[in-house]
């Protein structure tokens, strides 16, 4: 081993290593001098504040039933019969004199049985059932000539006969 390091020591002299001393030098200055003249620019800041909304998760749409007013009526407050004729099975009928608050459909004749339908006032049906006595009244039964699904017992006091249109 001695004998290798004698000839490396033969071979490189001080001078040579000087020589790759002041290389290395020169290569590293020339290194800060490039990074001297490349112009690294920094990326544009954004000016001003961000917005941010915030949106919620969706929740579940509950179904809405729309209110009917149901007014009650009682015995004095019917009217006297408003028909220009008299009704009949086959005959057409239109809702008058309710004052707006609408005509109850009901499933059987009587005041206090189920409502099936609210009609308003001006709406035409066809008579099909009736005439029957009950609570004092006279009721007929009612079908809607363009949906047969509306139909009910109604009393003869807010009936008007018509010409069918």
């Amino acid at each position: 081993m001695s004998t290798a390091w004698n000839m490396l020591r033969r071979v490189v002299t001080p001078w040579i290593l000087v020589g790759i001393f002041v290389f290395g030098c020169v290569l590293f200055s020339l290194s800060l001098v490039l990074l001297e003249t490349i112009k690294f620019e920094a990326a544009p800041q954004a000016v001003g504040k961000a917005i941010v909304n915030i949106i919620p998760a969706p929740s579940p749409t509950l179904p809405v039933t729309p209110v009917v007013p149901t007014p009650v009526v009682d015995a004095t407050s019917i009217p006297p019969a408003q028909s220009s004729g008299p009704i009949a099975v086959g005959n057409y009928v239109q809702i008058a004199g309710t004052g707006g608050n609408g005509l109850r459909l009901r499933a059987e004749p009587g005041l206090e049985t189920e409502v099936r339908f609210l009609a308003i006032d001006a709406e035409v049906f066809q008579v099909t059932d009736g005439p029957r006595q009950f609570d004092g009244y006279t009721w007929w039964y009612l079908v809607g000539p363009y949906d047969e699904n509306i139909q009910g017992w109604a009393v003869e006091n807010y009936l008007v006969v018509i010409q069918f249109p």
